[in-house]
C-alpha cells in the first residue's frame, strides 16, 4: 500500500458520514455528515468531501444501508442508487469497496477497545467463535463475523425483516396491533426509530388521555426525563423486544465470541436499557437458557464504528490483493 489515507463512508437513510482513513494505524480523521436529503447522490457527496482535503485519494471503501449484492445499489430507505464501477470509473479511484453497512459495523468489532463497548451480563468472549453484531437506527441491521483461514469474514444479512416473535400476550396484543396495520410484522416494524414510534402508538390507544402519537426522539426524552408511563413502558417494550431479538440471533449464529448492539438509538439511554428487562429477554428460551447465560451481550458506544470497520474492511482487501 503506497497511500496513507482511503475515503471511508457510512451511508445511512438520514445522514451520509465521510472521513479519511489511515491505513496505517487504523486511525479515522476529518469525519463529516452530510444530510442525505440535501444531495441528488452518494457521488455528488463524495466530490465535495475530496474536494475539501488535500491529496490524492485512490481507494474508498463506502458502507452503505442496504442488500449488495450485484454492480447496482440501491438503497432501502432513500432514493440514491448508482453503479459502484460507474462511480469507481467517474471518481477516478483504483479500488470502491461498497459493503452492507452491517459488515462494516462487524468489521469495527475487533478493533473496539474496551472504552468503546459496556457489557450486559454473560461471561468473556471466545476467541475464535461467531460474533453477532444487530442495530436499530432508521432500519435494523444484523451481520455475523467469523475468523478462519486468518482474516475476518463478514456474512451479511437482511436479519432485521425476519418475522417478530411474540413471547408474552402483552406482545401478543402489539403484534396483532401492527398487523392490522402492515399485514406482516417484521423484526424492524419495532427494533428501529419507526418503531419505537409504532411501540409508543400501541401503548397510548390504550390510555384515551395519551398523545396518539409521538417522535421516537420525544419517547426516549419523555421517559427519561418526565416519567411519561407510555413512553416508559414504550422503552421497555423496546428494550425487551432487543433482547428476545438477539437471544434469537445468538442461538442461531452459536455467537459465544459475543453478541454487539450497535446502531444510533441504544446507546443514548443504556442505563435505562440494562435496567430494562433485556438480558431476561435475551436469555428465555426455554430449555436453552443455559446455553445463552454465558453468551455476552455489549453495547458499542464508539462514535463511528462505520467507519473505522470500511476501513478494516478495505485494508484487510488491499493486504490480501497485495
Amino acid at each position: 500500500m503506497t497511500e496513507a489515507f482511503a475515503l471511508v463512508g457510512d451511508i445511512g437513510g438520514t445522514n451520509a458520514r465521510l472521513a479519511l482513513y489511515q491505513l496505517s494505524t487504523g486511525e479515522v480523521s476529518n469525519p463529516v455528515t452530510y444530510p442525505t436529503s440535501d444531495y441528488d447522490s452518494l457521488e455528488s457527496v463524495m466530490r465535495d468531501y475530496c474536494s475539501k482535503h488535500n491529496g490524492k485519494i485512490e481507494s474508498a471503501c463506502i458502507a452503505i444501508a442496504c442488500p449488495v449484492t450485484e454492480d447496482w445499489v440501491a438503497m432501502t430507505n432513500h432514493h440514491w442508487a448508482f453503479s459502484i464501477s460507474e462511480m469507481k470509473s467517474n471518481l477516478g479511484l483504483s479500488e470502491l469497496k461498497v459493503i452492507n453497512d452491517f459488515t462494516a459495523v462487524s468489521f469495527a468489532v475487533p478493533q473496539l477497545k474496551e472504552q468503546d463497548r459496556v457489557q450486559i451480563g454473560g461471561s468473556d468472549p471466545i476467541d475464535g467463535k461467531p460474533i453477532a453484531i444487530y442495530g436499530a437506527g432508521t432500519g435494523l441491521g444484523v451481520a455475523q463475523l467469523v475468523s478462519a483461514g486468518g482474516v475476518w469474514h463478514s456474512i451479511p444479512g437482511e436479519g432485521g425483516h425476519v418475522d417478530l416473535a411474540p413471547c408474552s400476550s402483552e406482545e401478543d396484543e402489539l403484534i396483532q396491533y401492527l398487523r392490522a396495520q402492515f399485514g406482516r410484522v417484521s423484526a424492524e416494524r419495532c427494533l428501529s426509530g419507526q418503531g419505537i414510534e409504532n411501540i409508543y402508538q400501541f401503548v397510548a390507544s390504550k390510555n384515551p388521555a395519551a398523545a396518539p402519537t409521538l417522535e421516537a426522539k420525544t419517547v426516549a426524552e419523555q421517559a427519561l426525563n418526565a416519567g411519561n408511563p407510555e413512553c416508559i413502558r414504550t422503552l421497555q417494550l423496546f428494550s425487551i423486544l432487543m433482547g428476545r431479538f438477539g437471544g434469537n440471533l445468538a442461538l442461531t449464529s452459536g455467537a459465544f465470541g459475543g453478541v454487539y448492539i450497535a446502531g444510533g438509538i441504544v446507546p443514548r439511554f443504556i442505563e435505562f436499557f440494562v435496567e430494562s428487562g433485556f438480558r431476561d429477554a435475551f436469555e428465555d428460551k426455554g430449555r436453552f437458557v443455559n446455553y445463552l447465560k454465558d453468551i455476552p451481550v455489549f453495547v458499542v458506544t464508539h462514535n463511528e464504528p462505520g467507519l473505522i470497520g470500511a476501513g478494516a474492511y478495505l485494508k484487510q482487501a488491499l493486504n490480501s490483493a497485495s
